[in-house]
């Protein structure tokens, strides 16, 4: 049997998620995009809800493409308010529509949000080497800069510590306990 984190526990989408997604190195725009906006959307709640909601998330908001959740009118986010299939708070809905334009603003002023966000960790992963999963922090320096920087270009639902969960699901620090399978894994993707 594999040794995989502990925080996966034994519910199928939450090991898929851990084995094939969690810490790999993401570079790719709309991904990205959709990470900060269900790391948001989060907030409050456990990772597998919104894990469980993220093929309906998908559909709600246009598969994450910024630019058209960007022009979404009130109508749409009243439709969006309805939808079961996500988590209808006025709050962190309004913010993914604000953090749409934020988004646009970033890849207008550096061309590519990844370009933009990788800076925080000088473009490279940071490799961690925890050996329990009481080690991991909920937030660094890193993701205090991240977060005041986000804040300051109009984003929401961007505190400290939904950045650094941010950079834990797309791989900016890989914070796979050392015995888990994935750790040497992940760590050679650097």
């Amino acid at each position: 049997m594999k040794k995989r984190c502990e925080w996966c526990g034994t519910d199928p989408l939450y090991i898929e998620y851990h084995d094939e997604e969690w810490g790999v190195p993401a570079h790719d725009d709309r991904h990205l995009f959709e990470m900060l906006i269900l790391e948001g959307a989060q907030a409050g709640l456990s990772w597998i809800t919104i894990l469980k909601k993220r093929q309906a998330y998908r559909k709600a908001f246009n598969n994450f493409e910024a630019a058209k959740i960007a022009r979404y009118t009130d109508k749409q986010i009243a439709r969006l308010l309805a939808n079961p299939g996500i988590v209808r708070n006025r709050l962190k809905i309004v913010s993914a529509v604000q953090n749409a334009n934020a988004f646009l603003e970033v890849v207008d002023e550096f061309g590519f949000f990844d370009r933009y966000i990788w800076r925080f960790v000088g473009d490279s992963p940071v490799q961690n080497r925890w050996r329990r999963l009481a080690d991991l922090p909920a937030t660094t320096r890193q993701s205090d800069e991240m977060s005041k920087d986000l804040k300051r270009r109009g984003f929401n639902f961007v505190g400290s510590t939904i950045c650094y969960a941010f950079m834990q699901a797309v791989g900016m620090v890989n914070d796979h306990v050392v015995t888990c399978f994935r750790y040497d894994e992940i760590k050679r993707l650097d």
